[in-house]
């Protein structure tokens, strides 16, 4: 089940979030690498009404997403696939004792219905570009890479995006 967070999974999204950066860390990417994320991007996630879990009797995954405009993605070396009004995905971690289980598919699943419930039809995502398990996951979910962007204006992220449509979930009405 894919819900909302709310304080009482901080504790649960940090112990996710020091799982992906020790990953991170054993593969010698340096995402992550620097105290980000923290207690207080979680916060400002759960105010904004941008933070979800995956929970399975205890939270196993976790994702930032947002229905609307980021900053960074303003420039971008290459171009999106559309101009249309798009969701973001940020922080997408999932336990690492499930890896491999498609956990992570779940809570992508979730963005795309609640992305086309308010007619957005593109979703945008970005990673660092030595996240070789990143990028498979967003390309095996059909997510096209588009260029690069700037997080801040200075760390180089690779940028995919996904347009939606019908053929992502028979069972959702098309826009």
């Amino acid at each position: 089940m894919v819900r909302y967070s709310n304080l009482n999974d901080v504790d649960s999204i940090l112990e996710l979030f020091q799982q992906a950066k020790d990953y991170l860390k054993n593969k010698k990417i340096d995402q992550w690498q620097n105290g980000y994320p923290n207690r207080n991007v979680i916060l400002e996630d759960i105010k904004d009404n941008d933070s979800y879990v995956l929970e399975e009797k205890r939270v196993i995954g976790t994702m930032c997403f947002h229905l609307g405009m980021d900053e960074d993605y303003n420039y971008i070396e290459g171009s999106w696939n559309s101009d249309q009004p798009y969701g973001v995905i940020h922080r997408l971690v999932i336990d690492e004792s499930l890896k491999g289980q498609r956990k992570a598919d779940e809570l992508l699943q979730f963005a795309i219905n609640k992305a086309k419930s308010k007619g957005i039809l593109s979703l945008r995502v970005d990673t660092h570009p030595m996240n070789l398990s990143m990028q498979r996951f967003l390309e095996r979910n059909g997510f096209e890479k588009c260029g690069i962007i700037y997080i801040h204006h200075t760390d180089l992220r690779f940028a995919y995006e996904k347009i939606l449509n019908c053929e992502d979930d028979k069972k959702k009405a098309c826009f």
